[in-house]
């Protein structure tokens, strides 16, 4: 019998602001977090969640990390025990790089005052599990935790991976997401460097005029349950996970194959672990880089797995309000695509007005539209794909 994976929490912080809804709902009024080129979390306090000792001792991703999942357990009801034996919780946490300010600063700190400048916390800060072991200690969680790197994918694939150990009976509830801080000066020079980060800074997915990505940082975290369960205690359903897909493209490190063959694979998988067809989609949360290949690479995908329907499915991106958050990206546009759906509105794709040939799918241009879902519950794919031809996608379902 398949075990069904219900989410009952979610929290969020991104440049847009602090929260869950706060993302939701400043970036459907069609709200920009971007500012100077760049999406910092200029609201976030670390003491929001953990003492100042406590943040002294974790790096920003990890922090954010923390404040993220401190929304999505106090969501879901649970107290400090949580509502399950702690060895049937776990936690997976994606992340693309992990601790890069700590990296930065130590490395800094060799160079100017020797070996014995560095700090004995850089390494406990800067690996790249830090922030899967920050929520595993500090609520207990003792089923399967673990960090996942995977670039611009992790999040998703953190999710996904938290879905299937729910579904499969290894664990009862998994916490899952991506956190990732990299607006420090290597990653902002190596990006850079990669001709990868918008010169204009301006994120405008989709768009003719689009010349690159525009770097962010923040969290994303969901509380999964396996669906009787959750129900048995009286918990609140916000939605499902209902299928879940993972492929490669096995062509560069950096650019997506341009026909979307692995990720057309990637969204077909996550349709066919679902049970549904792509009839069954009312709305596609992209990728949406804002990058000259990724998005017409992305667009082919949509058109090859979707079939006809791609061209009548309101297709937005997160990144074009709160920019590239790598390998939080997946995770927090889960979260996104999830209150989209309680909504039944496609949030719109900032930027877009200019169409680019062979670009032409409905990209939600200039503000939020309802679904039309005739009372229904909407469903939904989430795309992420990330350097190295990662390719994940969930299909995600509003609660009945």
């Amino acid at each position: 019998m398949t075990r069904g994976v219900v989410i009952t929490g979610v929290g969020a912080v991104t440049p847009l602001g602090v929260g869950a809804r706060t993302l939701h709902e400043r970036w459907s009024a069609g709200t920009s977090g971007l500012e100077d080129g760049e999406g910092a979390c200029t609201e976030f306090d670390p003491t929001i969640a953990m003492t100042s000792k406590e943040a002294r001792r974790a790096d920003r991703f990890s922090q954010l990390a923390v404040a993220a999942c401190a929304e999505a357990l106090e969501e879901a009801g649970w107290d400090d025990d949580g509502p399950y034996p702690s060895e049937r919780i776990g936690c997976v946490l994606g992340t693309g790089i992990g601790g890069i300010g700590t990296l930065e600063a130590n490395h800094a700190k060799l160079l100017e005052s020797g070996p014995g400048s560095v700090s004995p916390l850089a390494v406990p800060l800067m690996m790249g599990n830090a922030g899967a072991a920050a929520l595993s200690m500090r609520h207990r969680l003792c089923g399967p935790v673990y960090g996942l790197v995977s670039a611009c994918a992790a999040g998703a694939h953190a999710i996904g991976d938290a879905a299937r150990l729910v579904r499969s009976g290894d664990a009862d509830a998994m916490v899952a997401g991506g956190s990732e801080a990299t607006l420090s000066p290597l990653a902002r020079a190596a990006f850079s460097a990669l001709d990868a980060l918008s010169p204009t800074g301006v994120s405008r997915p989709f768009d003719a005029r689009r010349d690159g990505f525009v770097m962010g940082e923040g969290a994303g975290v969901l509380v999964l349950e396996e669906a009787e369960q959750a129900e048995a205690r009286g918990a609140t359903v916000l939605g499902e996970v209902l299928g879940y897909a993972a492929t490669s493209d096995a062509h560069h490190i950096t650019a997506p194959d341009p026909a979307g063959t692995g990720a057309a694979a990637a969204i077909g998988g996550a349709l066919a672990d679902a049970g549904l067809q792509a009839g069954d989609v009312d709305y596609v949360n992209a990728h949406g880089t804002s990058t000259p290949l990724n998005d017409r690479s992305e667009t082919a995908a949509l058109k090859a797995a979707l079939g006809e329907r791609a061209n009548e499915i309101p297709v937005s991106s997160t990144k074009s309000a709160i920019g590239h958050l790598l390998g939080a990206a997946g995770a927090v546009e889960a979260v996104a695509t999830l209150l989209a759906l309680r909504d039944a509105v496609a949030p719109p794709t900032l930027g877009y007005e200019e169409p680019d040939e062979g670009m032409d799918l409905d990209y939600v241009p200039g503000s939020a539209r309802p679904l039309d879902v005739n009372g229904r519950p909407p469903v939904a794919i989430s795309n992420a794909f990330g350097f190295g031809g990662h390719n994940a996608v969930l299909c995600l379902g509003a609660a009945a």
